[in-house]
């Protein structure tokens, strides 16, 4: 597997022949508007794609969505939505986005509602995991969207885990599942009022501290309401003694992960607990 991080929480992910783009946001540097009222009012993104964008691109099969309404740009911008309508790319995402992506001429694949049941995918299987994008008035505004469970035979198991804080959802989640990769935001995003609306710097330590695998941080440097910088996170993790576990990739960087020898996809669902997930 190889993750190729190119802003923020857009990435492409390849499997074998696939190549999955999650989240993209194609905007210039400043095209888009600020996302904080009071003190410096930044428009965004802050930085361009990185020069491997373009190439990279062209090779993309698939385009994976969190989610994607009320206004968030971050993760699904009109330039992005202008490139995949041209390719008519397939975009995996929830059937709460299908209509909202169908009505702008996306060639949408929504997955079957139910959350954590495993669902062909790639040669393999996805889950859905819920989000919770903030807590209190500010949670109650937001867009929650998914995570992303993505086990595929002879890869490691990557766990997407989309725009939410650390909740007893996702421990749980990631104590059952025991994920090989972990992609988590961790810019500490917030607005003007109320508390983070993804993980900060304390929240990632404490996810790669109970995380098995590698745990791969977003979200950096990219946006106006993320204040959480490369280099503060990479202090806070070896302070914490789990920096050999968290990578901090520059945009552009492609990190390779391998399987542990031996690995493979666990049967699902245990016997005697109905049939295997179908094959595509």
């Amino acid at each position: 597997m190889k993750i190729h991080h190119l802003r923020n929480a857009t990435i492409i992910v390849e499997f074998g022949p696939n190549r999955i783009l999650i989240d993209p946001m194609f905007a210039p540097k400043n095209a888009l508007p600020p996302l904080r009222v009071f003190g410096a009012r930044q428009r965004n993104p802050l930085v361009d794609l990185p020069e491997s964008a373009a190439t990279a691109l062209e090779s993309v099969t698939h385009c994976l969505i969190t989610h994607c309404q009320k206004g968030h740009f971050d993760h699904l911008d009109r330039a992005a939505k202008n490139w995949l309508r041209d390719r008519q790319l397939p975009i995996i995402c929830t059937p709460h986005d299908t209509r909202h992506l169908a009505e702008r001429g996306l060639n949408v694949r929504p997955l079957p509602e139910a959350h954590g049941q495993p669902n062909s995918f790639m040669g393999g299987r996805i889950r859905t995991v819920r989000c919770t994008h903030g807590r209190g008035l500010v949670g109650k505004l937001m867009e929650h969207g998914v995570g992303y469970l993505i086990e595929v035979p002879d890869e490691p198991s990557l766990y997407l885990s989309g725009d939410t804080i650390l909740t007893p959802t996702v421990r749980e989640f990631v104590a059952h599942h025991r994920p090989q990769v972990c992609v988590v935001p961790a810019g500490g995003a917030r607005f003007d009022m109320g508390s983070d609306i993804i993980m900060g710097i304390d929240e990632v330590v404490e996810f790669t501290r109970l995380a098995p695998g590698v745990v791969v941080a977003n979200h950096l440097e990219a946006l106006s309401h993320c204040p959480v910088t490369r280099s503060a996170l990479a202090l806070a993790a070896r302070q914490a003694g789990v920096e050999a576990r968290l990578h901090i990739p520059r945009d552009g960087e492609v990190l390779h992960m391998t399987a542990p020898v031996g690995a493979r996809m666990a049967t699902w669902p245990p016997p005697g607990i109905g049939a295997p997930c179908p094959a595509p």
